[in-house]
């Protein structure tokens, strides 16, 4: 038995050559990359579809418990806060016993809990169960980017993690699609018992279709160690900006489609439960931009992406102000467009800017993202009550700028460092 199968730990993210029985890591037309992209696949789509299965259903979840949106807007904000809270201690965690099996059990018992939540009696009690839902799908991102990143050779990463991320947008388009016409058939509670079964056959295939380990390498789990791998991420500057870019972008899109719903069921539009959930069908966009996020990173490289991504985003923002659904609808695409875009590009040059600590970089950037997210979704029905549509797109906008200054900051830098280094250089 070679080193490369007995288990001895290592340094935490450590990056391991492959030994004489393990072939090269993967990449597009490799024996296993299929495989290892539909098994992340459908890990990712079974993750956002329960995550945000309570979204779609916001305004009947009101009128059935007699609650506000912001009220009700907590069966989403506790299942994302909770992500965020979690997903470190669980990266850390399958640092030593595995991403696999991380990605494994935090699927089955996300799973489970979905499938008693339907049965809840009240809104606190359903709420407590999104968190504990959101709590265990905390294991599912954080250590499916740092498999990737083990897995997967380097120049083929971001395509692949864009493949991990178009998983995310199928399954928040798929999860509100199915919870908005089973609603429409059987109510609420139908609605989140349909998407049960669906992450339940996600599971299933996703256990299935992954290829075995070949490069993870067990570390020992050591409180101080991981405290200072974490420290030394929060030191640096590149990925802290990553990790802002994450959140601001999430607080756009948790704001927007947590009251898209109340938005359309209301005047001037007055549409149903069954027809706000095919709305959700504008994922698709996100699909193909977040698939695309490699060729686009490769052409305009990762601040000229970001850049394209938050005009994106900023253009669907304002379009989306208007009082036609035509063109409300559009304005979504857009938004979803740029979103997925921007997450794609941000994740992956997380990946790639850790050389260790891989699975504690990619959660540190999982909590942002869903802090923000969280945070979209309380603020965004708090914006929503207060002043409606408009208030909504201006806390969107708020954070787009957020975006475009961290991103033009961070180009300053990159020039800065640039001239500095022509400079030793001629010396």
């Amino acid at each position: 038995m070679t080193p490369a199968h007995t288990g001895a730990p290592v340094t935490a993210g450590a990056s391991v050559p492959p030994s004489p029985e393990d072939p090269e890591p993967l990449a597009p037309g490799r024996p296993g990359y299929r495989r290892m992209s539909l098994a992340l696949f459908a890990a990712g789509l079974a993750t956002f579809a329960l995550l945000y299965s309570t979204q779609a259903l916001l305004p009947a979840i009101s009128a059935g418990f007699g609650v506000t949106a912001g009220q009700a807007s907590w069966t989403v904000s506790a299942a994302t806060g909770a992500l965020a809270l979690f997903v470190l201690p669980l990266s850390a965690l399958s640092e030593r016993v595995g991403r696999t099996r991380m990605m494994t059990w935090s699927l089955a018992v996300a799973v489970a809990v979905g499938l008693l939540v339907p049965f809840a009696p009240n809104v606190e009690s359903l709420v407590a169960l999104r968190a504990v839902q959101g709590a265990a799908i905390a294991g599912i991102p954080a250590s499916a980017m740092a498999h990737l990143a083990e897995e997967v050779r380097p120049k083929a990463l971001v395509g692949a993690i864009g493949l991990f991320v178009a998983g995310n947008s199928i399954g928040g388009m798929s999860g509100r699609l199915v919870t908005g016409w089973a609603a429409e058939l059987g109510g609420w509670r139908a609605g989140l018992a349909a998407v049960g079964v669906l992450a339940l056959l996600c599971a299933v295939a996703f256990r299935v279709l992954l290829p075995r380990a070949r490069f993870f390498r067990p570390a020992s789990l050591r409180p101080r160690a991981v405290g200072r791998t974490v420290a030394g991420h929060l030191r640096n500057p590149l990925l802290l900006r990553l990790y802002g870019i994450g959140a601001l972008f999430m607080t756009v899109f948790g704001a927007v489609y947590t009251v898209i719903g109340y938005r359309l069921a209301e005047a001037p539009f007055g549409l149903g439960q069954g027809v706000i959930g095919s709305v959700f069908l504008v994922y698709l966009v996100g699909t193909a931009s977040s698939a695309a996020a490699g060729q686009l990173v490769a052409r305009a490289g990762r601040r000229g992406a970001l850049y394209l991504a938050v005009t994106t985003t900023a253009a669907g923002l304002l379009l989306s102000l208007s009082d036609r659904l035509g063109l409300v609808l559009a304005g979504l695409v857009l938004i979803t467009a740029g979103f997925f875009a921007g997450h794609a590009v941000a994740s992956a040059a997380v990946s790639r800017t850790a050389k260790t600590g891989r699975a504690q970089a990619s959660a540190l950037y999982q909590s942002a993202y869903y802090l923000g997210s969280s945070a979209g979704g309380t603020l965004g029905a708090v914006a929503y009550h207060a002043g409606g549509w408009d208030a909504a797109v201006a806390l969107g906008l708020t954070a787009v700028l957020g975006v475009v200054s961290i991103t033009l900051y961070g180009t300053r830098v990159a020039r800065a460092e640039r001239l500095l280094a022509g400079a030793a250089a001629a010396r």
